[in-house]
């Protein structure tokens, strides 16, 4: 437990400090990014405070999908935010467009290598990952409906509000699932040896039988 809270802890805060990097380059962020910076341009309330309540939010929309909880639910709730503010705190705003590109691609690939420590730790999804996982299991429909369905919402609402939405909220949405299948694996042991299982497997069903 203490070595998948080793990994779990210091993987959310580098997932905020990596929204921070996306949010300086103001070239556009993820949906839900893109809701808490439209929420926080109407309240006094910090993006990074913001995140941690609609999280808090989600998490409350677990309760009919039957879905329970897990530590790292609960500490993706109370650090990713804080982490989010300490990086905007410590990140300058880049004024030339190649820096802010160089931002939200150094912004990208750091959120895809925290999924990999966070998730591979084992103690629960996030609660928007948890939200889509949900979905799939009481509704039985793809978990990409499923994303498609609740984020496409957050996404128009957030820009009505004022969120940054550009060509960056197109890019993350098309790369980070490609980024992450790269890192999931990468930092998590377990599905390392589920991947080598699987190969070792389809090798031996492949290979002609005398």
């Amino acid at each position: 437990m203490l070595f998948r809270l080793a990994r779990l802890i210091p993987g959310l805060l580098l997932y905020g400090i990596a929204d921070a990097f996306m949010i300086r380059a103001a070239v556009g962020v993820d949906s839900w990014t893109v809701f808490a910076q439209g929420i926080a341009q109407h309240t006094p309330l910090s993006i990074g405070l913001l995140t941690n309540v609609i999280g808090l939010a989600v998490l409350l929309l677990w309760i009919p999908l039957r879905q329970r909880p897990g530590l790292g639910t609960v500490l993706n709730i109370l650090l990713v935010g804080p982490g989010i503010d300490l990086g905007l705190w410590l990140l300058p705003t880049p004024e030339s467009l190649w820096l802010r590109v160089v931002f939200f691609t150094t912004g990208m690939l750091l959120l895809a290598v925290a999924s990999g420590i966070y998730i591979g730790a084992h103690l629960g999804p996030g609660p928007r990952d948890g939200l889509m996982t949900g979905i799939h299991n009481r509704f039985g429909t793809p978990i990409w409906i499923g994303r498609t369905a609740v984020e496409l919402p957050v996404l128009a609402f957030g820009w009505l509000l004022g969120g940054n939405v550009g060509l960056g909220t197109v890019a993350f949405a098309i790369l980070i699932g490609p980024l992450c299948g790269i890192t999931l694996p990468l930092f998590d042991p377990e599905a390392r040896k589920l991947a080598r299982e699987t190969r070792e497997r389809e090798a031996a069903e492949a290979t002609p039988r005398s």
